[in-house]
């Protein structure tokens, strides 16, 4: 199974605390970026396992987990998110789970770009 995904340990603990014991796995994520130079926001999908490029972002949704309708409402996604420049190998400059409901929480920390959890469909 891929890091980040359902398979046990620390991470499954959270999921299933924050989640109860059964949330919705989705196929692809819903991000929203801001590009800090222009002030552009922009909506883009993430499938699950497939890198997405923003900028000189490469965004990768390892999981991305959602609360049943009869529950209070939750959306969480463990991101994997890259830098890429000409001439340099790509820098992995974030790794974790990031929470739709307080994207304040585990922010991407980037001078350029912001990019937080929309929704999981």
């Amino acid at each position: 199974m891929r890091r980040g995904a359902l398979s046990g340990g620390p991470l499954l603990v959270i999921v299933v605390l924050a989640f109860g014991a059964r949330p919705a796995m989705a196929l692809e994520a819903v991000l929203q970026g801001l590009d800090k130079v222009t002030a552009r926001v922009s909506t883009f999908a993430a499938p699950i396992g497939l890198p997405v490029r923003f900028g000189t972002l490469e965004v990768v949704a390892d999981t991305c987990v959602k609360r049943p309708p009869e529950e209070p409402p939750e959306t969480a996604a463990f991101l994997d998110i890259y830098e890429i420049r000409p001439d340099q190998p790509r820098q992995k400059i974030f790794s974790g789970w990031m929470f739709a409901s307080s994207p304040g929480l585990n922010p991407l920390e980037h001078p350029v770009y912001d990019v937080w959890l929309k929704d999981c469909r």
